[in-house]
């Protein structure tokens, strides 16, 4: 049995990199995943490798900072399938240079993404995974997220929020058995995600696999367990 047959998961952001290695991953282990990001026509390619390789996946274009599509996005998945047991949230992006240098329409476009839409996704899911009697809630932080440096300082800021909103919502959600977890990794050959193994593991970045690996653990957690952040760096980062 595949650890995650008749699971129903989002994936935002999954058209590409990270959140496309999760996508792949979880329908390998039997999920249906709804593939959720803004350029549907990569959301579709998704769905065709996962259906290729027999999986089962379907696509809904969705900008995680309009409220009304992720609103759209979890009511269309209930509709389907009548439940939602798994959200990551992995849709983001990166902005700002140094503070001195970042403009205020970069910086709200980064908390745009990052804080308000990760912020629409949880607080959508949680009601109905309250209903349902539980759920998992991953959100993709970073190594940002528990740390900053000289030229990260409005990712950092938003991944810091990611945090903050994990924390919080680990803790309302402890009475309805909704587990929330931050994953945090450093850097990731995102561009890598079609590549064959070798050339990977040939990169001196993070394999973007390895992170759908880890999220496919806070996944599959037993019922009494929960990871509460579960930070994949790579080997030889000074952090």
């Amino acid at each position: 049995m595949k650890r995650l047959d008749g699971k129903i998961a989002i994936v935002t952001g999954s058209s590409s990199g990270i959140g496309k290695a999760i996508a792949l991953r979880f329908a390998q282990e039997g999920a249906t995943v709804v593939v959720a990001a803004r350029r549907f026509y990569k959301c579709e390619e998704t769905v065709a490798q996962i259906e290729s390789a027999g999986g089962r996946a379907w696509a809904l274009q969705t900008d995680i900072a309009d409220e009304s599509q992720v609103e759209q996005l979890m009511a269309e998945t209930i509709r389907r399938h009548q439940r939602l047991d798994i959200l990551v949230n992995n849709a983001g992006i990166f902005g700002g240079r140094r503070l001195g240098e970042t403009s205020t329409d970069a910086f709200d476009e980064v908390m745009r993404t990052n804080v308000r839409g990760t912020f629409f996704c949880c607080r959508t899911v949680f009601g109905y995974m309250k209903k349902q009697g539980g759920g998992t809630i991953i959100n993709m932080s970073s190594v940002a997220g528990v740390q900053a440096w000289s030229g990260t300082g409005t990712y950092s800021a938003s991944k810091h929020a990611v945090m903050a909103l994990t924390k919080s919502l680990a803790d309302e959600g402890r009475a309805y058995r909704i587990k929330v977890s931050a994953l945090c990794p450093g850097g990731v050959a995102d561009e890598l995600v079609d590549a064959t193994p070798d050339a990977r593991a040939a990169g001196e970045k993070i394999d973007p696999f390895d992170i759908a690996e880890a999220a496919l653990y806070l996944a599959c957690l037993g019922r009494q367990a929960v990871v509460h952040q579960l930070v994949v760096d790579r080997l030889g980062a000074d952090w």
